[in-house]
């Protein structure tokens, strides 16, 4: 699945196109390096995103095939401290 995508069904970003704006502005990092909308997410990846104010840090647990409900959304992921 797409990163893009994968941000917006996981619901760490809530829109597509925010996602796609934040990458593009070099503030989404996929295993440590930058990452472009269409970089494919793979279970185990590290996702960090960093907010004006903050930074959070998540690993991949599950990748969906499609898209699922609200209260299935955190358990793609696992919060991770830095």
């Amino acid at each position: 699945m797409r990163l893009d995508k994968f941000l917006k069904v996981s619901r760490l970003i809530k829109r597509r196109t925010v996602a796609n704006e934040v990458s593009d502005m070099g503030r989404i990092f996929v295993n440590g390096n930058s990452a472009k909308p269409s970089k494919q997410v793979k279970i185990g990846d590290i996702i960090t995103i960093e907010y004006a104010n903050r930074k959070v840090a998540v690993r991949v647990l599950k990748v969906p095939e499609t898209n699922i409900s609200v209260q299935e959304a955190n358990s793609l992921y696992e919060y991770i401290d830095f």
